[in-house]
């Protein structure tokens, strides 16, 4: 038979469609093509195929191969065809006996020699061929990776021949098995411990932490933003074994790859202030996903917010609303996931000591403002929580060092408990909540009702900013174990408005 039909996949976002690779031998010229909207790395794999196949000692056809990757109108790009053009091209030239290759899929790159190499997006892979109940063939070294997909068999091979001799039933490759304790790893990530001081903050974080908020934090330079927005991770629930798969799967398609050490362990994406618009939520001409997307499921931080071109922070709005994020192309579309909490930073001024109790600071009103206005009002609006971060003397600093501060971890037990009350409840966190959820879960009495209908007037929010507000204070009252929203929580909720009432102070 010249003919032979093997599974692969390709990439597309963060999913991996069926590919069938269809080899045909035919009489005519010696050559070899390769249709089916191939890019120029899957039509280079035909050189690379061939030495393959010559080292791993096979006779490469001296006929017309004719290599279909189906369907047609899916582009298909890397190097992760390779092994399935090589293990076709032996089957179908009768040099490899396989009669069950209907049950396996294959990817992965091949070497000059026959050796494999890894691929980008072994994970997803793994998602959908076990869906489709087949048996994957991959490189060794993305088994570990491909593996965290519980009972899929993997079959992690390190040449084409030990391919070849597991199909013909002389050598079968043992399927691979992570080790029992991989899911028992110790997350290491710095202590809220280490903080001195800030109690506001660390309160504000908490909360932020408990209802899945975001948080801006406005305070001078040293003050601890930053090292309070790296703690976040360490105070957040573990991931769910769903939530790691999606997070694991985003940064397996990504440059960088996913690292097996950090499994279940909610990512810190903290770009630099030059970062492009692209590189915060993905792109380029087959899309990637950016910054928003690798922090799907845990933090993104932007440390001196100001200092990030204005275009470059407004294309975080819809994002923050919605939960992913669609880069369109002209020949195709790719949707990334992007259900992150935005956490950010600045300083009060431009020479960043406003308030800090020095008369360092000469600033102009005019300055501060043309400053503060380079977060556009429209991304303000989607943060629910602006805290002020003040400098604390070494008197008081010295003064906390004495105090037993908490821990992390008996922070993150406090902070699963209240999101586990919001998920029995609402199936989702308090950031999450729709209109409707907003009317059912956070209602007022008529005092605290007439209270926020003036605090909103005065401040001249939004009903986004209404409804966040409102969230802010259902996370607080669900920390306290009320039922209801109470006074208290209402007022503490609006007091982490500082920016709309540092606004107000300015116009009037």
């Amino acid at each position: 038979m010249s003919l032979a039909t093997l599974y692969s996949r390709a990439q597309d976002g963060i999913h991996a469609p069926l590919v069938s690779v269809e080899v045909h031998l035919s009489n005519g010229l010696p050559g070899l093509s390769i249709v089916g909207l191939p890019d120029t790395e899957v039509k280079e794999s035909k050189d690379r195929v061939r030495s393959a196949i010559i080292n791993a000692r096979f006779e490469f056809p001296a006929r017309r191969i004719t290599i279909n990757l189906a369907p047609a109108d899916l582009p298909k790009g890397g190097g992760r065809f390779d092994l399935a053009i090589a293990l076709g091209i032996l089957i179908a030239s009768e040099q490899v006996k396989a009669s069950d290759i209907q049950q396996y899929e294959f990817i992965g790159e091949l070497a000059l020699s026959g050796a494999l190499r890894a691929v980008h997006g072994a994970l997803p892979v793994a998602i959908q061929t076990h869906q489709s109940l087949r048996h994957l063939v991959l490189p060794e070294q993305n088994a570990s990776e491909a593996a965290h997909v519980s009972a899929l068999p993997i079959l992690p091979a390190i040449h084409l021949l030990d391919v070849c001799a597991h199909l013909a039933g002389q050598q079968r490759i043992e399927p691979f098995n992570l080790p029992e304790d991989h899911s028992q790893q110790t997350i290491t990530t710095p202590d809220l411990s280490d903080v001195h001081g800030q109690d506001m903050a660390k309160r504000a974080l908490q909360i932020a932490a408990a209802g899945s908020h975001n948080l801006l934090m406005i305070g001078p330079p040293g003050t601890g933003k930053t090292m309070l927005a790296s703690r976040l991770p360490g105070i957040l629930p573990a991931m769910s074994e769903h939530e790691a798969l999606e997070s694991a799967a985003i940064h397996s398609i990504s440059q960088s790859g996913f690292n097996v050490s950090n499994w279940r362990q909610r990512p810190f994406r903290s770009p630099h202030h030059s970062a492009s618009a692209v590189a915060l939520v993905g792109g380029g001409s087959q899309p990637r996903p950016g910054e928003i997307s690798l922090a799907h499921h845990g933090v993104l931080f932007l440390d001196e917010l100001t200092e990030y071109n204005r275009h470059v922070l407004d294309v975080l709005r819809e994002p923050l609303e919605s939960g992913h994020i669609t880069i369109s192309r002209a020949a195709r579309q790719a949707n990334f996931p992007s259900r992150f909490q935005f956490v950010a930073a600045m300083n009060p001024c431009p020479c960043g000591y406003l308030g800090d109790g020095s008369d360092r600071c000469h600033c102009t009103s005019e300055q501060v403002q043309r400053y503060r206005s380079r977060v556009s009002g429209p991304l303000l609006d989607r943060i629910d929580m602006h805290i002020e971060v003040p400098r604390l003397s070494q008197k008081q600093l010295r003064s906390a060092r004495l105090q037993n501060s908490v821990s992390s971890a008996e922070i993150r037990n406090y902070v699963k408990l209240t999101r586990d009350k919001q998920i029995l409840r609402s199936g989702k966190t308090n950031s999450q909540l729709g209109s409707k959820e907003i009317e059912q879960y956070c209602h007022l009495q008529q005092q605290d009702s007439d209270l926020l209908d003036e605090a909103i007037e005065q401040l001249g929010l939004s009903g986004r900013a209404y409804h966040r507000i409102l969230k802010v204070a259902r996370t607080i009252a669900d920390m306290d174990d009320s039922d209801a929203i109470l006074t208290h929580h209402l007022s503490e909720a609006l007091s982490y408005r500082k920016l709309d009432r540092a606004r107000v102070a300015t116009t009037t």
